[in-house]
């Protein structure tokens, strides 16, 4: 089983969704660009939305058939462990193997020297093509970066193992994610992480490396543009050569987490897929949930109620929220509008506020972020929320659509 060489993964952590999103991809198909769907919900999101990965298989699957896709798709296992991977395993095929938590964590020393023995053909002056500069390797420097990711890598192949057992070898697509993390990896680090998965026999297609800047929920790139630019492609043609110098598989492409709503990096990744002919996955998750709020808040009446309602609910709650999300979100409260204020607000003015639009002066990212982390609140309002969001289709798929196609597909994949 190969993955297209353009895909996105596109999270609906409501199940409500796939029609609007997959129609995005359609839309793109018929202009000549295939990009494979990957439809992602994690452990955590099931856990507080009360679903089962069972549901966002047919929630796909549902999609799919009455669109009339033809072309390949599939469903993600997102940021699964040892604890949660089996309950993954039947409806799943598409595994992103989350070992950040166990970078840093030091292996042992026997695996670290034996790594740095198989590998040390990689030592001196190190030249890889496209890079524009040669990497000074040692002995001792390997051993540095295996100390940091080989025990991650060992956790990725121990996730990989239960799964193939359950599935079969050929049967699914693997992601290693190391993205979570405190620090960046360098290129460098990278072409050894690859060099431990590939003996670790991982067939990973995709990896997904944390880049240098900040990645926020939801709002856009924080960092420099023109070191991200450097790293982005020094990172593909640290993929490429390693494809061919440790046998990983051939389409094995970077990944970009946290990557919706990232706009100001979008012309930079396209040009750099273009110019050395790669693959890409865009991982997408909370920029649907934020469409949805902004169609109901469009929808006015109940909608537009339920729109205030989420962000009264997630003011109050604030510290319980943000804090499962602190090392992604950057929100000055002092910049939040109180309840009070926006429960006088129009559906245009709640919209704008909301919608990703840094040439609007009502856009507010730290508002922006604080309805992004505050799913829970709509998941605990149930029926009343549901049955809202089903009422008001017309108003939510089409900002689901647009935003997926528009803001996301026509940037990096078309333009």
């Amino acid at each position: 089983m190969k993955i297209g060489k353009y895909s996105i993964g596109i999270g609906d952590r409501f199940g409500r969704e796939c029609k609007a999103q997959l129609a995005a991809i359609m839309r793109a198909e018929k202009e000549g660009v295939s990009i494979t769907p990957v439809w992602n919900k994690s452990f955590r999101e099931h856990s507080i939305i009360g679903t089962v990965p069972l549901d966002t298989r047919k929630a796909a699957d549902e999609a799919v058939e009455a669109g009339c896709f033809k072309s390949q798709y599939f469903v993600d296992a997102d940021h699964i462990n040892l604890k949660n991977v089996k309950s993954f395993i039947e409806p799943s095929d598409f595994f992103t193997l989350d070992v950040a938590d166990f970078t840093g964590k030091e292996a042992d020393k026997l695996s670290i020297m034996q790594f740095v023995d198989r590998f040390s053909f990689l030592s001196g002056s190190l030249e890889i093509p496209g890079i524009g500069e040669k990497f000074e390797v040692s002995r001792e420097k390997i051993a540095s970066i295996a100390g940091k990711y080989l025990r991650a890598v060992k956790e990725a192949a121990e996730i990989y193992a239960v799964i193939k057992s359950g599935k079969g070898e050929e049967n699914f697509i693997t992601e290693v994610s190391m993205d979570e993390t405190d620090t960046p990896q360098t290129p460098l680090d990278l072409l050894f992480i690859l060099a431990a998965i590939a003996a670790e026999k991982i067939p990973a297609q995709t990896i997904a490396p944390k880049f240098s800047g900040r990645f926020n929920k939801g709002v856009d790139y924080v960092g420099d543009l023109k070191k991200f630019e450097k790293e982005f492609n020094q990172d593909i043609a640290v993929v490429a050569f390693a494809v061919k110098e440790f046998g990983l598989p051939s389409n094995l492409k970077l990944s970009v987490h946290s990557g919706s709503d990232k706009f100001s990096i979008y012309k930079i990744i396209n040009r750099a897929i273009k110019r050395h002919d790669a693959g890409l996955h865009l991982k997408t998750a909370g920029t649907t949930w934020l469409e949805e709020v902004i169609g109901l808040a469009e929808s006015e009446g109940e909608g537009l109620a339920i729109a205030k309602d989420i962000y009264a609910h997630a003011y109050e709650k604030f510290d319980e929220l943000c804090a499962p999300y602190a090392s992604v979100i950057d929100i000055t409260k002092k910049k939040l509008p109180t309840p009070d204020e926006v429960k006088e607000w129009n559906s245009a003015k709640f919209a704008k506020t909301l919608r990703h639009d840094k040439s609007c002066p009502d856009f507010n990212p730290d508002f922006r972020q604080l309805i992004h982390v505050g799913y829970k609140i709509a998941a605990q309002m149930g029926d009343r929320f549901y049955s809202v969001l089903d009422r008001s289709r017309l108003s939510v798929e089409k900002n689901v659509s647009e935003n997926i196609y528009e803001r996301h597909l026509t940037p990096i994949f078309l333009d």
